[in-house]
């Protein structure tokens, strides 16, 4: 009989840790009551698919989150791998930004040992839960062999997604999570099953690595609608090292405001057109002259997750070429 897995259980808050005062209380609820060790005792059956080992790293929801968390909950998950005794990592997290934390952890861990982060759309306490479910899958997906050498994965509703590509794209429903080329597989009766894997570089043919970083530079994002202000952009360029300016379209950008973004870029702060659609790839060169105004282009990764790559290539350049195929390979 083959023995069982050892997978670390990371808990950080979220509504997978949420409580409401009724059962129907699915969208009213508090944030991150639950203890991780409460969480777990809520699905027993999980103890048959590995040996779990758990621990409440943060109390929090994830809209919280900043920096200095992603760094935390890197250092803590790389210490952890690094041990030989565990062979994969499960965190609980809010949704919010459940894909920026994953993308991070995909970008910076240096393992090819299973890493899920999984959160639910309604707390434990509600009618039709996905908390358990959502993650009995992950230890699931983490304790299981195929899921090796995959990157950071995010599991939600019986999919199984990578970070690089997975989105929240819902405020309240079950099926909240997309991924624009499709999800990886599923996970059905406690078995993953995978139709594709991740194109794009990650983990271990990454140049970056959590153990190195001590702090990331500042990048900011700029939502475009029709009518922000210039003073607007300059107030929040000022304290940038690098501005994803999420266009309308193809990345387009109003006129009265390319001026304080070729000013920035004049500055040195690197300035990158992303699109606020959600979808779809922004063509350098196309709806302005990149190359003329010293700006990257974000090729498909959405605003959130534009801005955790370019903080990360920031650390190592600030060249323009060198960023802009970071873009293009990750």
């Amino acid at each position: 009989m083959t023995a069982k897995a050892n997978i670390a259980v990371i808990g950080t808050g979220g509504t997978i840790a949420g409580q409401g005062e009724a059962a129907v209380n699915t969208s009213a609820y508090a944030c991150s009551v639950l203890g991780i060790d409460a969480i777990l005792d809520t699905i027993p059956q999980a103890r048959a698919l590995a040996n779990l080992r758990a621990e409440q790293l943060l109390q929090i929801g994830s809209e919280n989150f900043d920096n200095t968390h992603l760094l935390a909950i890197g250092r803590r998950l790389s210490s952890l791998l690094a041990q030989d005794d565990v062979d994969g990592a499960v965190v609980t997290h809010g949704t919010d930004t459940i894909e920026e934390t994953a993308y991070f952890l995909h970008l910076t861990l240096k393992s090819a040992k299973p890493v899920v982060v999984v959160g639910s759309m309604r707390p434990p306490s509600a009618l039709s839960s996905d908390a358990a479910l959502n993650l009995y899958d992950a230890i699931a997906v983490a304790a299981h062999p195929s899921s090796r050498g995959l990157g950071t994965l995010v599991v939600a509703n019986d999919e199984i997604h990578t970070a690089r590509d997975v989105v929240k794209s819902n405020s309240f429903k079950l099926e909240a999570f997309r991924s624009p080329y499709g999800m990886l597989g599923y996970v059905i009766e406690g078995q993953p099953r995978y139709y594709r894997s991740p194109a794009r570089a990650h983990t271990l043919a990454t140049p970056w690595s959590i153990d190195t970083l001590s702090t990331l530079p500042k990048v900011d994002i700029v939502y475009a609608y029709g009518a922000l202000d210039r003073g607007a952009v300059e107030a929040i360029a000022a304290g940038a090292q690098g501005l994803i300016y999420a266009g309308t379209g193809n990345g387009n950008i109003a006129g009265h405001l390319l001026e304080p973004l070729r000013d920035a870029a004049r500055r040195g702060v690197r300035v990158v057109r992303a699109t606020r659609t959600g979808n779809g790839i922004v063509l350098r060169n196309g709806a302005q002259p990149d190359d003329e105004y010293g700006w990257l282009t974000v090729d498909d990764q959405i605003p959130p997750k534009a801005r955790i790559l370019l903080a990360l290539a920031l650390t190592q350049s600030s060249d323009a070429r060198v960023l802009q195929a970071i873009f293009e390979r990750y």
